[in-house]
């Protein structure tokens, strides 16, 4: 019964969420109540729920001051110049922006954190974004499938969980599945180009003319080109009844509703920056040039700020909720010198702050009705003896199928240490490696990323502006292709075996 439980609680959440019927937050705490409750959980659900909390208690410090103070650093223009120097680089290309997004994502994905990738690609890129007037779902579709990808580096948690779980050394993981993580990534970075195929023409369709590879924008057939020296720029021809034109065109996600008449013939992308969907987290106020905020003479410090922050991120010196705690009382001490001034810049990142802890917080009701009633340990145990003794030479494989939604529905510390032994023990009988079935495990990571359960995916999603159920409109069936393509390499080239 609790099995049933479970799984129809996962539907019921997930299928909420995708129609927007509730949002994640709400979801994420009524859901799994209701539930519990039905489980049985009584009134020691809320012991279940607190000891969930308190132990991500640490992951909302560290999002909660990481947003304060990449919120500061983009509010006095640190990152302006990088901006202007992607767009010089990629143009206003949308194919190439998308993928230099994912370029960016893979180089930072490599420290093997992917809150701290979300937080440096969405603070690079998505100014961009919204200057070109591109989806934001576009950037967390992209970020989200490359850092899901490279999630199975050895330094990173799912193949150090593997490997401390069974008892093998990471590289002897890891090593062997470089052919499936190039292919992945081959896969991977062949969807972020369409996505840019997808958007250049969805913008196309609503009036703005786009020039490949250069850092201007002409309306159709005109002269009137501005030049961007950095500062992207479009023209919209006015549609010929004076209507609107449609901001989206399904899985292309959203963006602005341009409009105009006759009159309106070349508009910089600025002039509809209030017309964006939703706002971010981080750059709400970034694209305007003369914001109050701005310190241009401060530049080089806050610069020598950022780096050593992430140096320090990198040695792992200090915990990182009191890195940037620390970060953020130099940041805000050096830019804004009264306390008026510290409170306003403080006020002004509130909402995107309430909204991403919530988030993290709520997801803790979820996790511990889920581990505190049973339901993690029966829905493994009930998945494991389901498997009928004549697929038992596939187990390899059967266990690189099932990581795609158990570690979605679950964390990774279930997986790993509650599930993967008994996969592994039972595979031995069978002739097939506990190596073997480490790399088949982590297959399932480009899909387990975009978990709501992951909160780095809830940073970016929060950052970002986008609705998480966007998201995962756009992102899981490309992840859940490239975790497949994964998989069927790793047995091709021998990696993952086939008992006997």
């Amino acid at each position: 019964m609790i099995v049933l439980l479970g799984f129809v609680m996962i539907l019921v959440f997930m299928a909420l969420i995708m129609t927007k019927k509730l949002s994640p937050v709400l979801a994420l705490i009524l859901i799994p109540t209701i539930f519990g409750l039905f489980a049985g959980a009584g009134l020691g659900i809320g012991d279940m729920v607190m000891d969930a909390i308190e132990s991500m208690s640490s992951t909302a410090a560290l999002l909660l001051f990481a947003i304060i103070y990449f919120g500061i650093m983009i509010d006095v223009g640190l990152f302006d110049k990088l901006v202007d120097l992607i767009l010089r680089f990629c143009g206003n290309d949308p194919v190439r922006v998308v993928f230099g997004t994912a370029l960016l994502s893979g180089a930072v994905s490599l420290d093997g954190d992917g809150s701290t990738t979300f937080i440096v690609v969405t603070a690079a890129m998505l100014p961009i974004y919204q200057r070109l007037h591109m989806s934001p779902v576009v950037l967390t579709c992209t970020a989200g499938l490359i850092n899901g990808t490279l999630n199975i580096v050895p330094w990173g948690g799912p193949t150090a969980r593997a490997a401390s779980a069974l008892h093998l050394d990471a590289n002897a993981i890891f090593t062997p599945m470089v052919p499936s993580l190039v292919v992945g990534l081959i896969v991977a970075l062949s969807f972020t180009y369409f996505l840019g195929r997808s958007e250049r023409r969805r913008l196309q369709k609503n009036g703005i003319a786009w020039v490949t590879g250069s850092g201007d924008a002409t309306e159709n057939g005109n002269d009137t080109a501005t030049k961007g020296s950095g500062r992207a720029m479009a023209s919209v021809a006015a549609p010929a009844d004076g209507g609107s034109h449609s901001a989206s065109d399904g899985d292309d996600g959203s963006a602005a509703n341009p409009s105009g008449g006759p009159a309106t013939q070349a508009l910089v992308v600025n002039q509809f920056e209030d017309e964006q969907q939703g706002s971010s987290a981080l750059t709400d106020t970034a694209l305007d040039p003369n914001r109050p905020t701005l310190r241009p003479h401060l530049f080089w410090f806050n610069l020598a700020l950022t780096v050593a922050i992430m140096v320090l991120l990198v040695v792992d010196i200090l915990p990182l909720p009191y890195l940037f705690m620390i970060g953020t009382v130099i940041a805000l001490l050096v830019n804004f010198r009264g306390v008026k001034e510290q409170q306003d810049e403080l006020a002004s990142h509130a909402t995107s702050i309430i909204s991403v802890v919530a988030m993290v917080m709520a997801a803790g009701v979820l996790t511990g009705v889920m581990s505190g009633t049973g339901m993690v340990d029966e829905m493994a145990s009930w998945l494991v003896n389901v498997i009928p003794d004549s697929m038992g030479p596939f187990l390899a494989v059967i266990t690189g199928v099932l990581s795609i939604p158990m570690t979605f529905f679950m964390s990774n510390d279930a997986f790993y240490f509650g599930i993967l032994p008994v996969l592994s023990e039972t595979a031995s009988h069978y002739g097939i490696p506990a190596t073997d079935m480490a790399r088949a495990s982590i297959t399932g990571q480009p899909v387990h990323l975009q978990s709501p359960l992951v909160p780095a995916i809830l940073l970016l999603v929060s950052l970002s502006g986008v609705e998480l159920g966007d998201h995962h409109k756009k992102v899981l069936w490309r992840a859940l292709v490239v975790s497949l393509v994964m998989l069927a390499v790793g047995v091709l080239v021998g990696v993952v075996a086939i008992g006997s």
